[in-house]
């Protein structure tokens, strides 16, 4: 079935042009590069993995609960809408909650592979441009993976949030070529990573927890990137060009910290738009969810660089300071090893479970 008939909201144009701006760059200097990002650029290219073999898209789903989510997850949890509703009326919600938030990963993946691309073909030093071409393989593949699981478990989308969509085309507009970069690596994968790692750690159903783990393996590697090399590039750069930069994060984030709200998704079940807003506001779990959101963005932007005292207060003001101190490499080898155990206890499973079948069949044939 096309993916347009499956929307919840009618996302209108089948899809989205934002005018290219900047230069294409090619390099005639073709030495070794920078041994860091080249040692990135080697464990990119021998991390690839197909979605299709990896993940056991066997697993079943309800789609009713696809993601475990907890009662006080959701916004109308503890309200009199809540008191109203029926068991599969809570259902549908989860339902709406789940397609809502895996749809907003599944555009932003899309993102993340138009903003690679854009990076292969706008940064000016080659090591760079090899590193990106690894990361465009891995976002597609993520896209694809998040479109699978929406499609074939979930069977809803919903269309892309303004204020992501407002970010993106921020992003994708700037004609200066470290702009997809921190737009793209630090911000949206950034929040995508805090978002993926709460889902990955609460849920209990084993298909979403794949999908999430494995994704989040590849996303180690490019916050990385981005982390190498805008460090390289911002301490060239004059105070007041590192001051439009802190402009640009100050304004994403506040667009990232009110997209996650799903008014949505609550409209949907016949709640007036202003009164969405106000319970997603109210609701404790996800004023916790926004916070713990930054958890990767607001370390990484002060490794960079970017820490100047309007960039600060923002910071202050939206109850993220202290974020800055968290340790983001030990965060992104957490994330790599656990892909890896995850890996280990599946693959010990199944091939107990084949020396049991083998065993069996033994004994069988020796009663016979």
């Amino acid at each position: 079935m096309p993916s347009y008939e499956l929307y919840a909201d009618d996302p209108g144009s089948p899809g989205w042009q934002v005018p290219a701006t900047g230069a294409a760059r090619l390099s005639w200097e073709y030495d070794d590069g920078r041994d860091r990002l080249l040692a990135l650029y080697q464990k990119g290219k021998d991390k690839q993995w197909d979605g299709q073999k990896r993940i056991d898209w066997d697993l079943e789903v309800d789609p009713y609960d696809p993601l475990g989510t907890p009662d006080e997850s959701l916004a109308l949890h503890d309200t009199p809408y809540w008191a109203k509703m029926t068991d599969r009326d809570k259902g549908e919600l989860r339902r709406h909650f789940a397609s809502w938030q895996f749809s907003q990963f599944l555009h932003g993946e899309q993102g993340a592979m138009v903003c690679a691309a854009r990076i292969v073909e706008s940064v000016p030093d080659l090591d760079a441009k090899f590193y990106s071409a690894t990361q465009t393989m891995d976002e597609a593949r993520h896209a694809e993976i998040y479109a699978r699981f929406l499609h074939d478990k979930v069977g809803m989308l919903y269309p892309i949030d303004d204020n992501l969509s407002a970010l993106l085309g921020d992003t994708l507009r700037d004609s200066r070529w470290d702009m997809p970069y921190l737009g793209m690596q630090v911000l949206i994968e950034g929040l995508a990573l805090a978002a993926f790692g709460m889902i990955r750690d609460t849920t209990d159903k084993p298909l979403p927890k794949q999908i999430l783990a494995y994704v989040m393996q590849d996303e180690a590697r490019h916050v990385a990137f981005g982390r190498m090399a805008l460090r390289d590039h911002y301490r060239q750069l004059t105070d007041a060009e590192l001051r439009e930069r802190e402009e640009f994060v100050i304004e994403g984030c506040y667009l990232m910290r009110d997209r996650l709200r799903g008014e949505a998704v609550l409209e949907n079940f016949g709640i007036p738009r202003a009164e969405a807003e106000e319970l997603c506001e109210r609701s404790p779990f996800l004023r916790l969810f926004r916070q713990l959101l930054f958890s990767r963005i607001v370390p990484c932007v002060k490794d960079i660089g970017l820490w100047g005292e309007r960039l600060q207060r923002a910071y202050v003001d939206m109850g993220v300071f202290e974020l800055g101190d968290s340790n983001l490499d030990l965060l992104m080898a957490q994330d790599e090893e656990l892909a890896e155990t995850l890996d280990a206890e599946r693959f010990a499973a199944e091939e107990r479970a084949r020396v049991a079948e083998v065993t069996e069949a033994i004994e069988a044939g020796g009663a016979g």
